[in-house]
């Protein structure tokens, strides 16, 4: 069936101001912890909701998109963010109910909102869905948006995992914005002073945002299925029918659902480039495991939505394949293609200590060896032609609205502070 407004929260009639509240949010650094980084730094209009980079450049760097390097001095960054940026397209869709790549915010009736977090029972009560709960954390890590340990309070507290702190302390930051202040007592009838902001409302306000800018579900394929034959074309059609076929590409094993994506997480043999997340030799993420603590779960990670698919290189967990016909390759030979992994398609600011540590995992015989044995994903053939068309398929899940997404950003913030570097 064709995507439909009840399928979006709020049945896709968002409150405005609370987008617009959301979107001055989403972009203003006063949420950082040395107010020198947005959400929007590393999910960025201009590069599909995304970074551009296979790994971001967060908390120290200098710059936006492609063009951002590493900071300078004491305070340029300490590591790579260890996960590529994921795309924010239709996650405000009531089927999104797990985030980040390892699938840490997701549903649990023994949580509070009904939703397990890193944050665990101290999560705050109020929050909208699991994509408010989502943007509760980027500003808890020293490496995406704090700051390391003595730069700054807000540093202090997520360095000592203090979660709880962190809000706090943003949130009377917020408390101290008249501009922000009129805005929270406008849109949430629990505020009617500066002292009742919580950062729960900015999560909220943030969600809002993402949900109702970055729908997108005017594609050709949506289009097609609303009753348009010649909505896509003959290519892209056969396409479709290669990517729904188990006798063919049978991408739809995974990437099922109008969305194009079980919402399951698997082991595809992905490349593990970058600092990792510590696990096994230091440099490996062992993905869903590390929230399921099942070791059959090692190295799966969450099967994403193909949504404007086109739009938001590089691919996988790590940003490995720079570009959409070089991760559907991998698609057809996983195991082959690691094996055969070339780096110099990484898309990565360069600097000497961090590029040393950016291929560790992959020059382990013995951790490429253990990636290897866990994938899950059988080999698939396709012709040359039969490639082609779906790849013409995949661009036909493009929505033209979410090509020009300039009007999604803010003239100013009530901050004062700049929106880009």
């Amino acid at each position: 069936l064709p995507v439909s407004d009840s399928d979006f929260y709020n049945n896709g009639s968002p409150n405005p101001a609370k987008v617009v509240l959301g979107a001055q949010l989403f972009f203003d650094k006063i949420l950082s912890g040395n107010v020198n980084i947005s959400c929007a730094t590393c999910h960025h209009p201009f590069t599909g909701t995304g970074d551009g980079f296979a790994l971001p450049v967060g908390e120290g760097g200098i710059g936006l998109g492609v063009t951002r390097d590493t900071g300078i001095g004491p305070d340029a960054i300490h590591e790579r963010v260890p996960r590529n940026a994921p795309p924010i397209f239709n996650l405000g869709a009531r089927e999104f109910e797990r985030m980040f790549h390892d699938g840490r915010v997701q549903p649990n009736q023994a949580f509070p909102n009904g939703i397990q977090s890193p944050a665990g029972y101290g999560l705050p009560e109020g929050l909208d869905n699991a994509l408010a709960v989502q943007a509760m954390f980027p500003v808890t890590s020293g490496t995406e948006m704090a700051g390391q340990k003595g730069e700054n309070p807000v540093a202090d507290a997520a360095a000592a995992g203090d979660l709880a702190e962190v809000w706090v302390q943003l949130a009377e930051r917020l408390q101290g914005l008249p501009g922000y202040v009129k805005q929270f007592v406008a849109v949430f009838d629990d505020v009617t002073t500066a002292g009742d902001i919580r950062f729960t409302h900015a999560a909220n306000a943030i969600a809002a945002f993402e949900a109702a800018n970055w729908r997108a579900d005017n594609s050709p394929f949506d289009r097609f299925l609303r009753g348009e034959p010649g909505a896509m074309s003959r290519s892209a059609i056969a396409g479709m029918r290669i990517f729904y076929s188990p006798n063919k590409g049978n991408c739809a094993s995974c990437h099922s659902g109008v969305f194009q994506t079980d919402h399951s997480f698997r082991a595809i043999a992905m490349p593990q480039v970058g600092p990792g997340k510590g696990d096994g030799a230091g440099y490996e993420d062992f993905g869903r495991e590390r929230v399921s603590g099942d070791v059959n779960d090692r190295y799966r990670f969450r099967v994403p939505t193909l949504r404007n698919v086109v739009q938001t290189a590089p691919y996988g967990h790590s940003g490995a394949y720079d570009s959409l016909e070089a991760v559907v390759r991998h698609h057809l030979d996983p195991i082959a293609s690691l094996g055969n992994y070339d780096p110099s398609q990484l898309r990565l600011p360069s600097r000497s200590d961090l590029d040393a540590a950016d291929l560790q995992a992959m020059n382990n015989p013995t951790v490429l060896n253990a990636i290897a044995q866990a994938n899950e994903l059988a080999p698939a053939i396709l012709s040359a032609r039969e490639f082609r068309q779906l790849m013409d398929f995949l661009h036909a899940l493009t929505d033209p609205a979410m090509l020009d997404l300039r009007e999604d950003i803010p003239r100013s913030v009530p901050s004062g502070l700049p929106l880009a570097d």
